[in-house]
């Protein structure tokens, strides 16, 4: 028996209940992992609201912690007991042990710890696919991140910095902007007070930023677009604000030919190739001090629902763990 936090109904953070759970033995690919740190994530409230639907109810949320293996299934030779292993993406996360299968397990390097494990797999992951698939930054490149100070938004910086590219980001505050600005944001725009896109032109000389990386959805949309150099990509990637409503493709063409792009990370690790090509970068650059993981945050996961309210409330920055 062990504990987790799971949901019965969707709603706000009192939903959130500590509630105990039998594990089993792990089947066939499979291991049973005594988790030591998961990761918040905003798509853990999209699970929770309901406005990603889950598999069934009750359900215990979370996408993304660490561990140690404390026994394998038939058919697992990649993974040995012992093994300090993370994972992102695989629902299930807040829970003092878990069954997970072995594909979706990465062994963490000596050099990182299990606290910036969990914090830096889906937030990582996701900085790398939006800066080296969605679209594929060059140096000299300009780039509008969103939440610039947020668990993603400061590893993005950090790596846009590392690779050359010029970075203006979006934040709620003047210490945000600092944060940002101390973690490789040449630029910061303080969109409460902004004007998101005129201030984008201003920056840029009025051509404009190659790509905009936005993770707040419906109330950005269209400044996303406007700050848009001729050819460049909008990835909305997030829905902090609520989903992005049907748009006209047509609204593209006098914008600038624009692109539009809606990526998940659930893509870009569905295999195993992928999944280790960009843990391997990840881990790459974490481990060379090139990005630092900050977590700046930290709750016991038997208060996970503080934890929910923080990060709602924009009052987090960084990353944040709940830990076991």
């Amino acid at each position: 028996m062990t504990k987790a936090i799971r949901i019965h109904e969707h709603g706000g953070p009192e939903v959130l209940r500590w509630e105990t759970i039998e594990v089993g033995d792990p089947a066939e690919g499979q291991v049973r992992l005594r988790q030591t740190a998961c990761g918040l994530n905003y798509i853990d409230v999209y699970g929770r609201t309901g406005l990603y639907p889950l598999p069934e109810l009750p359900a215990i949320l979370g996408m993304e912690a660490a561990g140690v293996v404390e026994a394998v299934g038939k058919g697992v030779d990649s993974f040995a007991t012992g093994d300090r292993v993370a994972y992102p993406m695989q629902i299930g996360a807040y829970s003092e042990a878990r069954l997970i299968d072995a594909k979706h397990l990465v062994k963490i390097p000596d050099s990182i710890d299990d606290q910036t494990a969990a914090a830096m797999m889906l937030k990582g992951l996701t900085a790398h696919y939006l800066l080296h698939r969605t679209y594929p930054v060059q140096a000299g490149d300009i780039v509008l991140v969103y939440a610039a100070a947020g668990g993603v938004g400061l590893i993005l910086c950090q790596w846009a910095r590392q690779l050359g590219v010029s970075v203006i980001g979006c934040v709620g505050s003047e210490q945000k902007a600092e944060l940002a600005k101390a973690n490789g944001c040449e630029h910061t725009i303080l969109y409460r007070n902004e004007d998101i896109a005129k201030r984008v032109r201003d920056i840029t000389g009025g051509v404009g930023v190659a790509a905009a990386y936005d993770s707040i959805g419906k109330a950005t949309f269209e400044s996303s677009l406007d700050s848009l150099r001729p050819f460049g990509v909008l990835a909305t990637y997030g829905n902090a604000s609520g989903p992005v409503e049907p748009f006209s493709p047509a609204i593209l063409a006098p914008k600038g030919s624009l692109y539009v792009t809606r990526p998940t990370l659930a893509t870009h690790i569905s295999t195993r190739e992928l999944l280790e090509q960009g843990a391997k970068n990840l881990f790459e650059v974490v481990g060379n001090g090139s990005v630092k993981i900050h977590v700046n945050q930290t709750f016991p996961l038997a208060e996970c629902a503080d934890a929910h309210r923080s990060l709602e409330a924009r009052d987090t920055t960084g990353s944040t763990v709940l830990e076991i």
